[in-house]
């Protein structure tokens, strides 16, 4: 009796978060370990197609280095990064190219199985991703996201399936370049109108302390986490993930997420309690 009562009090806190973001469309970003963690994958991909049934228009962008990693292994090509970006040959491009494709693929396969409804789409495909090469060091084929086209996104969110897209671009010279997942999201957070922007790691959040989880920032508005950055409070591989959560915010999306994708059922914990359990950047 006293479990079926704490179940429908976690249904009741949850009521005012399912009505506030009923309708609204949150664009999820997962890639990195987690993505490879049989259990961690699982719980988020029922997270997703449990907001879809709860009223929300989730989106997947999902990434796939250790994959990508592996395929260039597997191929007898050098794996090298410049500033933490794959610097991509027009071979190695091919082997992106396929690797998520593939990827894409078994995430939809998934989420159907789960009982929702998916669709595997490719940034390359129908201009959806338009890329410029990326400015800086000659890094190949890695480009930057110039322009989001969501005709077919918008028609998919308005029958309710849920779009799941792997960041390889079209650039006007007919090339494919392999574009950051990070970046991917942010930019189509912000062409969508999202409500929400979750980031999924595999850390809990920004903290003051990275040896002490129990230093989590809970909340940050734009300006403090600009300052952390600034004062390398903030460091590391977290430097670039908070930098996408401001494009998307100051491009117009309501909130921002860095959540911990392996704790049991992060998104819904983030997006349907108060407290939540990583870290919220706001407007503000």
């Amino acid at each position: 009796m006293q479990e079926a009562i704490r179940k429908s009090e976690v249904l009741i806190e949850a009521l005012p978060y399912i009505k506030q973001f009923f309708g609204k469309v949150v664009v999820v970003k997962f890639g990195g370990s987690s993505l490879h963690d049989d259990k961690a994958r699982k719980m988020v991909l029922q997270d997703m197609v449990f907001m879809r049934y709860a009223g929300m228009k989730p989106v997947l962008v999902h990434g796939g280095g250790p994959n990508i990693t592996k395929g260039l292994m597997e191929a007898n090509i050098e794996t090298k990064f410049v500033d933490g970006l794959r610097v991509t040959c027009e071979r190695s491009m091919g082997v992106v190219d396929s690797v998520l494709m593939q990827m894409n693929s078994s995430l939809v396969d998934e989420i159907n199985s789960l009982g929702g409804e998916a669709f595997g789409l490719s940034g390359k495909e129908n201009n959806m991703i338009k890329a410029v090469k990326k400015e800086g060091p000659d890094l190949g084929f890695v480009g930057s996201v110039e322009a989001i086209d969501t005709t077919i996104l918008d028609r998919l969110i308005d029958t309710n399936i849920i779009p799941v897209i792997c960041p390889v671009g079209k650039g006007q010279d007919n090339k494919l370049y392999n574009i950051n997942a990070d970046e991917a999201a942010s930019n189509i957070a912000i062409a969508l109108g999202a409500e929400k922007f979750v980031l999924l790691t595999n850390v809990r959040g920004v903290v003051r302390n990275v040896e002490d989880p129990e230093t989590l920032f809970h909340s940050l508005t734009m300006e403090t986490a600009e300052h952390l950055v600034r004062t390398d409070v903030i460091a590391g591989g977290m430097v670039p993930k908070v930098g996408a959560t401001l494009h998307a915010l100051r491009g117009g999306v309501r909130k921002a997420h860095i959540v911990d994708a392996t704790l049991s059922h992060a998104l819904l914990l983030e997006i349907f309690t108060k407290e939540g359990i990583g870290t919220e950047i706001i407007h503000g």
